[in-house]
């Protein structure tokens, strides 16, 4: 075996022993008891289980959830359609294509790259509370929210395209005489083009959920018809309304699909576009978004910049800065020493969140892969798989579906607040997307060495941790490591309805208009989600 192999071996054992502990050593934060569940919590886990087989279907709930679905997509659509531009502008700075010498390329990097790293390091619902405070209830306030990091998000993965271009068309077009703007235009977006749209619409799968969880501040769509519902204790309304989200993200899950099935297709073939229909219903899609936003919301940008919202805007901004108060939090010694306990309280909720997540879909993953199901990765195929296959997929698609603050708010009727409830939720979300990730993988593998383990006698049991595990467990771990970054992102969310860690007090600050110490979680939750983003990185390079 070449020494790299081994080497690269070594480092996967070490990375996946170092995550095994980490979990371990997260589970410890909590006191195994049965004080971690509320006295009604079982009959409340009854109410829920029977409101998601018996959802109220009437017409009334049907009308609003329809309506609350498409202001869902709307704010969507709106948010996705500026985070684009935020994304192309800044993002193609970033990349220091634009820029003739060595200096001002790395300048131009580190600015532009600093200012996507903080905008996307933020939730977008941390930003939407920062809005409401500033300009109050808008449906600007959900767009600009989403804008802002996914743009964050995009324009990073943009820069990188745009980096890893190769260099051999450019210096043909530079040679032409073309500057570096047509260079831009005519060389690197062309090469490009199908790679982004591909991950843009993604993205767009994801802003469904975002947008939903913008609506818990109060500016309508589903998740604000689920957090009423949920007050009421109403749960056949909450499945009603979790079941309108679901069949809106497989809606443009399925658009996605289609799109980059078409983008892979024509790429093969040399053909640079993505098929005019999906063209034309993207357009129709933001026109639409945009008019109801405009027209039926009544959304004037214009009043954004009235004297009263600047002034309200002036008051929030100086108070995060301390101007307004004697003692700011974020220059206290007790008050950092108090936020950093909450801190290494978000982190175990995080290793929590991903052990949980990773066992489920560790032992999901199997029976959810179509070459398994139908045979042509083992040679055989049983009457139950594509059962299984069935059951185990609809699991994954209702698990992904349901955004992580959904879940915290049903979770929380059943166990008191604390970490657990906001690891659950997490897991449950974040195990969907994991083993359909890794599901994937496995169908893309070879099949011809897990045949040959098939045909020598080996048990189901045998080919997956002798032939299949060994070589998908590189994408596993980078999937793992990538999806912990996320959920880091998130946990500050899930505290916000009791589910602990820095998310918890920063809802308590925003309520008592402690503007310092909202300033000073949120330092924090930037120093954690930015090591994150470092360890995740770092490790995912030393697997590959």
């Amino acid at each position: 075996m070449k020494a790299g192999n081994v080497f690269r071996l070594h480092n996967r054992l070490i990375l996946s022993l170092i995550l095994i502990a980490v979990f371990v050593w997260s589970l410890f934060s909590i006191k195994w008891n049965a004080d971690l569940v509320h006295s009604g919590g079982i009959p409340t886990l009854l109410q829920i289980v029977e409101g998601l087989f018996h959802p109220d279907l009437s017409a009334d709930v049907l009308y609003l959830g329809f309506k609350s679905a498409w202001i869902t997509l709307a704010y969507a659509v709106a948010g996705m359609f500026l985070a684009i531009i935020y994304a192309l502008i800044v993002g193609t700075l970033a990349s220091g294509v634009l820029t003739s010498n060595k200096a001002t390329r790395i300048l131009s990097k580190v600015i532009f790259r600093g200012i996507l790293g903080f905008t996307r390091s933020i939730h977008e619902l941390i930003w939407a509370w920062l809005f409401v405070a500033a300009v109050g209830l808008s449906p600007y306030a959900a767009i600009f929210a989403l804008a802002i990091p996914y743009g964050g998000i995009l324009g990073r993965i943009f820069a990188d395209m745009l980096n890893d271009v190769s260099e051999e068309p450019i210096k043909a077009l530079k040679t032409a005489g073309a500057n570096k703007w047509q260079t831009l235009i005519y060389g690197y977006i062309p090469i490009i083009w199908a790679d982004m749209i591909s991950y843009t619409m993604y993205r767009f799968e994801c802003a469904i959920r975002s947008s939903a969880i913008m609506s818990f501040i109060g500016l309508g769509g589903l998740g604000y018809q689920i957090q009423l519902s949920l007050q009421d204790l109403k749960y056949d309304r909450v499945w009603a309304f979790v079941f309108f989200l679901i069949v809106l993200v497989v809606f443009v899950d399925s658009w996605s699909n289609l799109v980059r099935k078409r983008i892979t297709e024509r790429k093969k073939r040399g053909v640079m576009n993505t098929g005019w229909n999906s063209v034309i219903f993207a357009f129709f899609l933001i026109l639409a978004s945009w008019i109801y936003i405009k027209l039926g919301e009544n959304a004037q940008f214009i009043e954004l910049l009235s004297h009263k919202n600047i002034e309200a805007a002036k008051r929030f901004f100086s108070g995060l800065i301390g101007l307004q108060s004697d003692q700011p939090a974020f220059l206290d010694a007790d008050s950092w020493s108090d936020a950093l306990k909450l801190t290494l309280e978000t982190l175990e909720m995080s290793m929590m969140a991903i052990g949980f997540a990773t066992i489920a879909a560790f032992l999901t993953v199997v029976p959810a892969v179509r070459s398994i199901a139908n045979g042509t990765l083992t040679g055989s195929s049983k009457w139950y798989n594509w059962i299984l296959y069935g059951m185990v997929r609809i699991g994954y698609i209702f698990s992904r579906s349901v955004p992580e603050l959904v879940w915290a708010m049903m979770i929380i009727f059943i166990f008191k607040p604390g970490l657990l409830p906001g690891a659950i939720a997490l897991a449950l979300h974040n195990f969907g997307i994991l083993g359909k990730l890794w599901a994937e993988v496995i169908e893309d593998m070879d099949a011809r060495p897990i045949r040959n383990l098939a045909m020598a006698g080996a048990s189901q049991i045998e080919i997956f941790f002798y032939g299949i595990l060994p070589t998908v467990l590189p994408r596993f771990l980078t999937y793992i490591l990538y999806r912990w970054e996320v959920i880091m992102r998130t946990t500050i969310v899930v505290g916000f309805v009791g589910a602990g860690g820095l998310g918890m007090d920063f809802k308590l600050a925003m309520s008592f208009f402690n503007y310092t110490q909202i300033t000073l979680l949120l330092l924090c939750y930037m120093i954690l989600v930015i090591i994150a983003d470092f360890a995740s990185e770092s490790t995912r390079k030393a697997v590959k």
